[in-house]
């Protein structure tokens, strides 16, 4: 690091997440901090267990830098091992509960974890795993008092360990979703995860305080995730958890825990608004003050959908990435009024749209999207040249394509390497995307471009359709044909049961263009 961030002035005091959460059980002891299905955990004892992993990681032989793993869904277990071992500097490289053996091994064996922590559902794709640094893994059971972790942290002292951490120390390791290639850890910090809940969360969306009460549905393996199931105990209020996203689910929690916030992506609303009306329209939903989008677009058609179904004055869309956190921020007065926007830059975020020689675009100009704050990633674990291309002079970008309006609202336009070069043209899927899923059978749709001798590529749409609704090519086209130029349009449709996303609802692009010429993989 610079040498002058080691010349601390005598107030110094590094920020980090468990000072927030510390103050929270100093304030409130005896108040709720995390709950899931019948479990409740107070401040006061997520602190005590919070401690107890911090000093089982210290009898383990952990040291400040050292990485260890974490497989498991969303449980209260998972915040405690988190924050638990980031205070004595050992970071977790957070490993999608849905992965393959071949996928836990690469991430294990890449952040050169020590110990993998892995829920009991998953103990047998742990043990068949073929890892080269992983010396203990240790098996979490939650609700079981006599599970391996429950004894390990019952032997463990509850004192706090005098370790001092630097605020831009290693927190967490998300590893991004790999749409185009082998993921990456994205090395945040205790700093990046600190300011981005006070700019950001606590900024921009008005509802973090003691009487908050969020419902985590997210995973926590992702950023955007764990730093919304966090955010209710660090302001001092209580997150409901829940260890797996299903519409009707959430809408029980909805109701029974008076959530008042709730962070989704696209994939949940797109589930949640196939139910039938008399079953989601049963929920009290009353208590809800902000839903917060972010991880994928959300399509135009389906913001009107979430405005007329929760109402308005309740829906935020951000714009961020693992890599940036929270940068840009549409408020619910500008839902239906800013078509396919994500909105402004948010408190103490910088942004500009480039050009391929580096030089700042103005309002209408498509180009890259670069931003800066005081919340970016340190880089990527062991890969300095991608981090060279993501990081320079203080500004990051993860390849996204964008452009400004006149009043410095951000529209996205698609990733850079999603592209089709169609007839010497390009062309971007997004747009194809929101004029179909504005179509009452669309479901959800993906458009990627087929290598094709004649056009370069040929635009191609993979469509999922709603229950009991039906369509066709030339229905779809026609449609398509009303509001796109006809080099836009796709030369063809395939009907499909599912679309390959990331957990974070991200559509894999380059799996789609992939296996374009094996199309029976995706029949039923």
């Amino acid at each position: 690091m610079n040498n002058q961030l080691t010349k601390r002035p005598q107030s110094y005091r590094p920020i980090t997440i468990t000072e927030g959460l510390k103050t929270s059980a100093r304030c409130r002891p005896d108040k709720l901090a995390l709950t899931e299905e019948k479990r409740k955990l107070t401040h006061i004892k997520l602190i005590d267990r919070i401690n107890r992993v911090s000093n089982l990681g210290i009898g383990l032989g952990l040291k400040l830098g050292d990485h260890v793993a974490l497989m498991c869904p969303n449980c209260i277990e998972f915040i405690e091992i988190t924050c638990g071992l980031s205070e004595i500097g050992v970071a977790p490289a957070m490993i999608n509960a849905k992965s393959t053996p071949s996928e836990t091994t690469y991430i294990c064996n890449d952040s050169k974890a020590k110990v993998l922590f892995v829920h009991q559902d998953y103990k047998d794709i742990a043990l068949s795993c073929k890892f080269e640094t992983i010396e203990k893994i240790i098996i979490i059971k939650p609700f079981d008092d006599k599970s391996q972790y429950e004894t390990l942290l019952n032997n463990s002292s509850s004192s706090t360990p005098e370790i001092l951490i630097e605020e831009w120390d290693v927190f967490s390791i998300p590893y991004t979703s790999g749409t185009t290639g082998k993921p990456k850890g994205v090395l945040l910090s205790h700093r990046s995860r600190v300011n981005h809940m006070l700019f950001t969360m606590a900024a921009n969306y008005g509802c973090y305080t003691p009487a908050a009460r969020p419902l985590a549905t997210s995973p926590f393996h992702n950023g955007a995730g764990f730093i919304n199931a966090l955010a209710g105990p660090f302001f001092g209020g209580t997150t409901h958890i829940l260890s797996k996203y299903e519409p009707e689910l959430m809408l029980r929690a909805l109701e029974s825990n008076s959530i008042t916030s709730m962070f989704m992506v696209p994939t949940h609303f797109h589930s949640l608004f196939n139910l039938n009306k008399k079953i989601i329209n049963t929920y009290n939903k009353k208590s809800l003050k902000v839903i917060h989008s972010n991880a994928a677009p959300l399509p135009q058609a389906t913001k009107e959908k979430i405005v007329d179904f929760f109402g308005e004055g309740i829906l935020f869309e951000s714009y961020g990435s693992t890599e940036s956190g929270g940068c840009t921020f549409l408020r619910p007065e500008d839902q239906l009024r800013k078509i396919s926007c994500v909105g402004q830059p948010g408190p103490g975020v910088w942004l500009e749209i480039r050009n391929q020689e580096n030089n700042i675009l103005g309002p209408g100009e498509v180009g890259e999207v670069w931003v800066k704050n005081s919340w970016l990633f340190n880089g990527y674990w062991k890969k300095p040249e991608e981090t060279k291309e993501s990081l320079v002079d203080g500004w990051c970008t993860v390849g996204d394509l964008g452009k400004l309006d006149n009043e410095g609202y951000l529209y996205l336009v698609d990733r850079k390497k999603n592209v089709i070069i169609s007839g010497g043209q390009n062309i971007f899927p997004r747009e194809i995307e929101e004029v179909l899923h504005r179509h009452n059978a669309v479901s959800e749709v993906a458009v990627v471009g087929k290598k094709d001798d004649y056009w370069g590529e040929a635009v191609t749409a993979f469509i999922v359709l709603r229950p009991d609704k039906t369509t066709t090519p030339e229905e779809l086209k026609d449609e398509c044909a009303k509001e796109l130029a006809r080099y836009k349009l796709p030369k063809e449709f395939l009907f499909v049961d599912k679309i390959p996303k990331n957990s974070t609802g991200k559509i894999l692009h380059r799996e789609l263009r992939d296996k374009l010429n094996s199309y029976k993989e995706f029949k039923s």
